[in-house]
């Protein structure tokens, strides 16, 4: 008769989780590898032209031109070629292996989410799996984009680093209590007869949080009037089509996982 699995331990949802991470971090690299390398290798071939456009009028000065072997702080700083820390060979194949991690970290996060959620939710494994990677993308990835967007080699004013890594952990906050929000108010609103009122009542709320932390948090624009607009934006689309791509490759890959090992087996 037909046998159906209809819980999974922790171990079970973890492990899935990792797998489900590990293909989509592999999958994200590939597009990161295949869409952003590109513009990648061109913004750090406008920032080195720029530094050595920077280091060169000095060069005439032999009083005070510094050695070969001793360059300067800027011309470190903009160095990307043979005297880096890693090449640029090495830091292309590191993509797949930073993308690897991160699609891990990310599943087993979904797993905890996802081993916690079904306490409070009816529905099915794979759904669930689905809607907690959504949300994820959507308060991790999509609130901080569109307030603070990725930005290239060469856009940036290095002193301000750690300013806009305060930003953008803010945002993620933000996202994150948006989220939470919109799911807070759809559970109030399941007495609602209306579907349509209770998917009206949750974007709105997930709306309302964001705007207004849109507002309160700082606009910032360190892109540089001279750098190529067109090589921006695809910069930026690339990116987002990355994360986008580990995002619903985790979700869907979880999804997969759950259902198979939920279907019914005869004995």
């Amino acid at each position: 008769m037909p046998l159906t699995v209809t819980t999974d331990t922790f171990k079970t949802l973890l492990f899935r989780g990792l797998l489900a991470g590990l293909i989509a971090g592999l999958l994200a690299g590939a597009v990161a590898f295949t869409l952003g390398e590109p513009h990648v290798q061109a913004a750090i071939e406008i920032e080195e032209a720029a530094g050595a456009a920077d280091v060169a009028p000095h060069g005439h000065d032999a009083d005070s031109a510094p050695t070969a072997s001793a360059p300067t702080a800027e011309s470190e700083a903009h160095s990307h070629g043979d005297d880096a820390l890693v090449s640029r060979t090495g830091q292309r194949f590191g993509l797949f292996l930073a993308t690897g991690f991160a699609g891990l970290a990310l599943g087993a996060i979904v797993a905890v989410v996802v081993h916690y959620a079904r306490r409070f939710t009816t529905l099915p494994g794979p759904l669930l799996a689905a809607s907690v990677a959504g949300s994820g993308w959507l308060a991790v990835e999509a609130v901080p984009f569109f307030k603070y967007p990725a930005n290239p080699p060469a856009v940036g004013d290095p002193d301000t680093i750690d300013e806009r890594t305060l930003l953008w952990l803010a945002t993620v906050a933000l996202g994150l209590v948006a989220v939470a929000a919109a799911v807070y108010v759809g559970r109030r609103l399941l007495g609602q007869g209306l579907v349509s009122v209770r998917v009206i009542g949750r974007v709105a709320a997930f709306l309302a949080i964001v705007a207004i932390g849109y507002l309160a948090l700082p606009t910032i624009n360190e892109v540089g009037d001279d750098f190529p607009a067109t090589l921006l934006w695809e910069f930026r689309v690339s990116s987002l089509a990355t994360q986008a791509t580990l995002w619903l490759a985790l979700g869907l890959m979880f999804a997969l996982l759950t259902e198979r090992a939920h279907r019914p087996v005869n004995r």
